[in-house]
C-alpha cells in the first residue's frame, strides 16, 4: 500500500509539469502569432491562386502566350535585319567584291600570260619557218651550184678526153702511115734475108721490084 501512494504522488507531480508545458506552449504559440509577418495570409492565398491557375501545357505551345511570342519574334526578326543589313552584309559584300577584283585582276594576269606565250609561238614558228625557207634555198643554192660545177668539170674532162682522143687517133694514123711507108723496104729486107739464106747473096734492088711486083 506504500508503494501505490508513493507512486500515486510520483504520477501527479508529472501531470502538473505536463500541464505547465502544455500551457508554456501554447504561450509561445500566441507570442509568434503576435509578431508574425502579417503579409503570410497573402502570400498562402496567391500562391493558392497560382496553383490554381497553373497549367500543364509547355509554354511556348500556350495559347495564353502567342501574343507576348511573336511580338518577341518580330523584335529579333527586326534586330538581326538591321545587324545584318548594316553590319554583316556590308562586310560579306565587301569580302565578295574583294575577291572578285581579285579573280579578275588574275584571270587578266592569265590571259595577259597567255596572248605572250601564244606571240611567242607564233613568232617562234614564223622564225622556224624562215630558217627553213633559208636552209631549203641555201640547199638549192648549193645543189644548183654543185651540178654546176660539176657539169663544168665534166665537160672539161670530156673536151680534154675527146682531144686527147684526137691527138691519139692522129699519132696512131700517122704512126699507120709511117708504117706504111716503111712497109716495103721491110718486106724487100725481109725477103733479101730469106731468099739470102736459101740461093745466096741477091742484089736488093732485084729483091725491091719483086716485091713491088707481088704488091701491085
Amino acid at each position: 500500500m506504500v508503494t501505490q501512494a508513493y507512486a500515486q504522488e510520483a504520477e501527479l507531480p508529472a501531470d502538473d509539469h505536463g500541464t505547465e508545458a502544455a500551457g508554456a506552449a501554447d504561450a509561445m504559440h500566441v507570442e509568434e502569432g503576435v509578431h508574425a509577418d502579417p503579409t503570410a495570409d497573402t502570400h498562402a492565398t496567391t500562391e493558392a491562386h497560382g496553383d490554381e491557375a497553373h497549367s500543364d501545357v509547355f509554354p511556348p505551345f500556350d495559347p495564353a502566350t502567342f501574343p507576348s511570342q511573336l511580338l518577341w519574334l518580330a523584335i529579333s526578326f527586326g534586330a538581326l535585319y538591321i545587324l545584318m543589313s548594316k553590319l554583316a552584309l556590308p562586310r560579306i559584300g565587301g569580302i565578295l567584291e574583294n575577291r572578285k577584283t581579285l579573280i579578275d585582276a588574275d584571270l587578266a594576269a592569265a590571259d595577259a600570260d597567255r596572248q605572250k606565250t601564244d606571240a611567242a609561238i607564233a613568232a617562234y614558228e614564223a622564225a622556224l619557218a624562215e630558217a627553213k625557207a633559208k636552209a631549203q634555198g641555201i640547199a638549192n643554192q648549193n645543189r644548183e651550184a654543185i651540178q654546176a660545177d660539176l657539169a663544168s668539170k665534166r665537160s672539161a674532162a670530156e673536151a680534154d678526153l675527146s682531144s686527147k682522143v684526137s691527138a691519139a687517133e692522129a699519132r696512131i694514123a700517122q704512126t699507120k702511115a709511117e708504117a706504111l711507108t716503111h712497109v716495103d723496104e721491110i718486106a724487100a729486107e725481109t725477103a733479101q734475108a730469106v731468099v739470102g739464106q736459101l740461093v745466096g747473096d741477091v742484089p736488093a734492088d732485084s729483091v725491091r721490084a719483086a716485091v713491088a711486083k707481088v704488091k701491085g
